[in-house]
């Protein structure tokens, strides 16, 4: 009877301290790293926190892992063991499942490819869109400020400021046109309450009743309300 109580015991003492399966896991291969240290960071208010990290010591893959409420933001930062204090990160979307992290030593943050993630897929397509609205500002730039422009200083300075307020108000339109047609996702509501915090209130209203449920649950969605609330008052 002893044995038997004493092998219960035992076997409720592995069940209790073996490691808890976290939500997410990111999993990859840095092409060319061989020893440094890789780190899963995230913000919490204004603070970057790891909150999982691995030493890399000739194997290039590595497995970091987090517990995620509600899909967010993280960073999978390097730091490389070869005298260079600087560290390089990847901004990711994180969320519950696994999430997949290639890239190469020498272009860490621009080569880097990531699957697992709705929200991310529709983050590129986005990014896509707004890398395009911030080469036409710089266009406008060498258009108007350019040497060889027949116009007066102060001339090409309303023209710029004129082509930039266009550009600008094409970009919020997007910004909210892309956020109410995906409005069943986490991303829809950090866009409302981080990209286009400056359009009318009345604008955030409508994207913020579109969200779903879930999404207005999830850390942007209350971020996104506290961000309406703080404009109405």
């Amino acid at each position: 009877m002893k044995k038997i109580a004493l092998l219960c015991l035992g076997l409720l003492f592995t069940f209790c301290s073996s490691p808890t399966k976290k939500s997410m896991t990111v999993v990859g291969k840095i092409d060319g790293l061989r020893k440094g240290t890789l780190y899963l960071q995230k913000l919490e208010d204004t603070l970057l926190v790891t909150v999982d990290s691995i030493e890399i010591k000739g194997d290039d893959g590595f497995v970091l892992s987090d517990d995620v409420k509600s899909p967010e933001f993280y960073f999978l930062s390097m730091a490389k063991d070869d005298g260079d204090s600087l560290t390089e990160k990847i901004l990711f979307f994180g969320e519950k499942g696994e999430i997949k992290i290639n890239t190469l030593l020498r272009t860490f943050e621009s080569s880097a490819k990531i699957e697992g993630s709705e929200n991310q897929l529709l983050w590129n397509e986005y990014q896509s869109i707004m890398r395009k609205f911030n080469k036409q500002n710089l266009d406008s730039l060498e258009k108007f400020i350019g040497k060889d422009s027949d116009l007066s200083l102060l001339e090409r300075s309303q023209k710029l400021e004129e082509a930039n307020r266009k550009t600008m108000k094409r970009k919020f339109l997007y910004a909210l046109n892309f956020a109410m047609n995906n409005a069943d996702k986490e991303l829809a509501a950090y866009i409302g309450a981080y990209e286009v915090s400056n359009v009318a209130p009345i604008f955030l209203d409508s994207l913020y009743k579109k969200l779903t449920p879930q999404v207005k649950a999830s850390k942007y969605g209350l971020a996104f309300k506290q961000q309406i609330d703080s404009l109405v008052r």
